[in-house]
Formats: structure tokens, C-alpha cells, sequence
């Protein structure tokens, strides 16, 4: 499995808004499309944690493939009343916003 994590800044009490419209995105067939196995939504003091796991490694140019779907379009538009850049100096795409793993650890099974 790989996963990313997107850090952004959210807008207070926003948590519901955003949810609905992950919700709405997910009954989609865009996560399969995208290859997204798993979805997770955190936010803590004003910063938004997206956490997304993918079966494979290539979930990144997965989702960059799906850019360009009118519903991928949508709901990046309909999120910026309630999400924004991080450091909106340098975000160009999620890429720029996704936090670098540095240690990960698994149990056995």
C-alpha cells in the first residue's frame, strides 16, 4: 500500500462542509479511478490533514491523470471556500502540499 498526506489550512468549523463533499465525491467511481483505497480527513488548529491510501505506488500520476475529470475539477472548486495552500506562495498542484514521509513503521502479521 502507499499513502500520501496533503497539509493544507482549513477554515474553522468547516469539518462538515468538507465531509459532505468528500462524501459526495467518494460514491463516485473517481476513487477507483484514482486508485484511492482509503480516505481520511483530519484537521487540528486550523491545519487539514488528507490522508489517502492507495494499493499502489502509482496513486500520484493516477490522480494526476484524473485532473482534468470535470468531477476532480469540481470538488478542488468547490473545496476553496474552505481549504487553502498551506504556504500559497509556492503551492502550484497537491504535489506541492503532500508531506514527506521520514519514518514508517509496520506491525508484522
Amino acid at each position: 500500500m502507499h499513502s500520501t498526506l496533503i497539509v493544507a489550512r482549513m477554515a474553522p468549523a468547516s469539518g462538515t462542509e468538507v465531509a459532505d463533499l468528500f462524501s459526495a465525491f467518494d460514491a463516485t467511481e473517481m476513487p477507483g479511478r484514482m486508485g484511492t483505497r482509503r480516505r481520511q480527513l483530519f484537521s487540528y488548529r486550523g491545519l487539514y490533514f488528507h490522508l489517502q491510501d492507495f494499493d499502489e505506488s502509482d496513486g500520484g500520476e493516477r490522480i494526476e491523470s484524473a485532473r482534468t475529470d470535470p468531477r476532480f475539477i469540481r470538488i478542488s472548486d468547490d473545496l476553496k471556500p474552505y481549504i487553502e495552500a498551506y504556504d500559497p506562495t509556492t503551492w502550484r498542484s497537491p504535489a506541492d502540499a503532500m508531506a514527506t514521509r521520514f519514518y514508517h513503521w509496520e506491525a508484522s502479521r
